[in-house]
This record gives C-alpha cells, structure tokens and sequence, in this order.
C-alpha cells in the first residue's frame, strides 16, 4: 500500500514516478523557496542544505529530488569561498539585497510558497557567555514583518536554535502561532540514523536519563541538548518544562557524580555506544576504563555537566566530556529498570549525509504544510542552553527557571533514521 509518507519518501523516484504515480507527479507544481542565510561557503550549514533543495539528496536507497525549486536568496555576508553567486548562476535564482526583496522576489507582495532561515557560520561577535550573536531571531522578524504587511504566510524553517537568547526563542515561537504558520526548526540530531536504532517508548516513566556529548560551548552543547530533548519528550506526560539548570565543570563533575546527581550507570550505557572511545593508546580504549576511578578524568581536561531538572521531576544531565570520544551518545533508564542507549549517528565530511535526513523533514513542512514534529522541542533546547550558560558565568549556581515553563506532547512517530 502506498501511503503518504511513503510517496513523499518516494517522490522523485523514477520507478515511483513512471510506473505507479504517473499522473500525480505530472500535476505536482514545485514549491517555491527563499532561503536567508548568514553565508554560503564550503562546509556551511547554507552549503550542507542549500545544495540538496538545488540538486536531491539519498534517500531510501535512491536519489530524491524533491519538488522544491529554490527562486531566492538573502546572504548576510560574502567572505571569501562565498559559492552563492555560482549557485544563482548555475541554477537560475536571484540573490536580493533585503530579506524582504527575497520573500517578494522583487516585487510587491510575498512570492514564495516557503522560507528556509540557515543563521550558522559567519563573522560575528560574541557576548560574555560565549555566545555567537547570530542573527536569527532578526531573520525571522524581517520574514514575520513581511507576512503581516502582506496579510500571508508561509511555513518557515529555522537552522539549529532559534535564539541565543530564551526570550527571543519564545517570541519567535508565539509569533509563529499567532499568524498560524507552520513552524519548523533545529538540527539533525533528531532525525539522523540511531546505533542501535533505539527509541523511549512512547508513554513510558523515565527515571533518568543521560546524554554525552563533545565539541565547543555554544554550537555543540546545542546539538546535545536537543538529542536529548528528542528522546525525553516521548515520556508519560510529555514535556513539562523545566523547574531548574545548573552547568558546573572540572573536578565538580566527578564529584557530582560520586554524590549520585548523575547516573554512573547510565554513563557507562552511553559510552558503551560510542564508536569513538579514547585510551592510553589506540589499543587500549575500552569502555571499562572509562569510568571515574579509571582514565576518564585523565582524558577529559574540562569537563562539563549540565543539570536539568524537570517540573516533573525527571533529572537529565549532559556531559561534554571532550577527549574521551567524539560521539554524541544517549542512555536513559525506564521506570522497570531497563535502561536503553544509543548512539546518534553522524557520518563523516564531505557528505555530511545526516543534514538530508534534516532536510527531509523540512521538504515535508513545506509540501505538506505541517511540521512533523513540534517547534518546541527547539525552543526548549535553545532555553535551556541559554540559562545553563547564565549559571556557568554566575559562578556555576543553580538557577531556578519558571520561565521556562514550556508544555508539549511530542508526536508518536519517530523520524530518525534517514
């Protein structure tokens, strides 16, 4: 039976398209596509999901080209390497000086069927958290402004956090559900493939659970905390915000876990996952080792905890235990006291092929003209980074978060897996 996940996975198949849907696929008119990027150079986010919107992607086994035609692009900055000037020439849309001439596409009102916001990589500065004041939330206001001025809008997908900043996340978020607009956003974490392909059941009460992640502050952490966020969300109850963060590092961490305020156990289930695993030498990394009273503190330099408590108790923790892996890895522990774990499978450069699961996901926003799985989990993610980041530079304190009182139920269907 062919079912609509099933053609939209399908589309642009040639056996698909010439022997079972010849008559759909030859009414099917391509959406149309402004992109807003803060740049598109080799290695970009705008390069890794800009390129397949322009040429397909693998998909299932085959090459899909997807019934998207990108008309336009606003780019922030053109550094050297720039390649959205041979894009434009090579595949016949224009680059506009204004976000709003983009959505226009020159003209007077909106003009596009969708719009893709990419606001990562560029020259921009930082604030006294660490952050890259990337200018994603101004992005997403220009889009908004042009929506209402035009009494139209469009699904709009977001690249990674919506903000550096919680606030700015949730005006984002209300804005998108007062003008009644799809709403996608964040990175491909959630959707890439699983090692082993392992799932929370959907329903299912969570004692803990426990992320470990590696990679810098900001950008990284990011990419952990909504691995993570993509797993608890599935548990009995759904997401019911967050009552407290805390970000300690150093010997705080190993202390930490000593005194039980994250799950020894549930690390070793995590690491046990990891492809990646460091030693004394390359013959000498095994998981065993990796354990506080083993080598892990001699091979983690910084270490990082990120302690989330949940409004319903549920404690998470991240650890960014760069040096000992290079593997994003999950372990939770079920009510029953069965613990599942995984690994969050990302392959190597130059392909990158888990932005086309991302990429995937947002061509079905689009075609559909709903999101497949809710903004929230985003938003939630962007928050809690934010606040953990604020506890870190306030002498690494807990830090009570009302604010934070976001609710959502994730949907049932998972989308890992490519």
């Amino acid at each position: 039976m062919i079912t609509r996940r099933t053609f939209l996975g399908a589309l642009g198949s040639a056996t698909l398209a010439e022997t079972v849907l010849p008559a759909m696929t030859a009414a099917i008119v391509p959406k149309r596509i402004a992109i807003i990027t803060t740049v598109w150079t080799y290695q970009s986010h705008a390069q890794h999901m800009g390129d397949r919107f322009l040429v397909g992607y693998p998909r299932h086994g085959g090459w899909h080209r997807p019934p998207l035609q990108v008309v336009s692009l606003y780019v922030d900055q053109k550094p050297t390497g720039d390649l959205s000037r041979q894009r434009a020439a090579d595949h016949g849309f224009t680059i506009y000086p204004t976000i709003a001439e983009a959505l226009r596409c020159g003209g007077k009102t909106l003009s596009v069927d969708a719009v893709v916001i990419i606001g990562e990589h560029g020259d921009y500065p930082h604030n006294h958290k660490g952050q890259i004041l990337y200018p994603r939330y101004e992005f997403f206001e220009q889009c908004v402004g042009v929506f209402e001025q035009d009494s139209r809008s469009v699904p709009v997908f977001n690249d990674k956090h919506l903000s550096y900043s919680w606030e700015k996340a949730g005006k984002m978020v209300a804005d998108s559900k007062r003008l009644k607009f799809p709403f996608l956003a964040g990175s491909s974490l959630p959707v890439t493939w699983r090692l082993p392909p392992v799932e929370v059941p959907y329903g299912a009460k969570l004692n803990e659970a426990l992320m470990v992640g590696v990679g810098g502050s900001d950008p990284m952490d990011f990419h952990a905390l909504e691995a993570m966020q993509c797993m608890v969300e599935r548990r009995r109850g759904g997401e019911t915000g967050i009552k407290s963060v805390q970000l300690i590092e150093g010997d705080a961490v190993w202390r930490a876990g000593e005194e039980g305020r994250w799950s020894n156990r549930l690390l070793e289930a995590a690491l046990s996952r990891s492809d990646s695993l460091q030693g004394d030498s390359d013959l000498d990394s095994r998981p065993q080792d990796l354990s506080k009273n083993g080598q892990l503190p001699k091979l983690v330099k910084n270490p990082a905890a990120y302690l989330i408590e949940r409004n319903d108790g549920l404690r998470t923790t991240l650890l960014m235990l760069n040096g000992a892996l290079s593997d994003f890895c999950f372990a939770a522990q079920i009510a029953n006291g069965e613990i599942r774990s995984t690994q969050f499978f990302l392959p190597p450069t130059p392909n990158v092929t888990y932005s086309a699961c991302l990429v995937a996901q947002i061509e079905e926003m689009i075609v559909t003209g709903r999101a497949p799985y809710p903004v929230e989990r985003t938003q939630i993610a962007s928050a809690m980074l934010d606040r953990c980041l604020d506890s870190k530079v306030e002498g690494h304190r807990r830090i009570a978060t009302p604010e934070l009182n976001i609710h959502y139920r994730a949907p049932r269907e998972s989308r890992f897996g490519g």
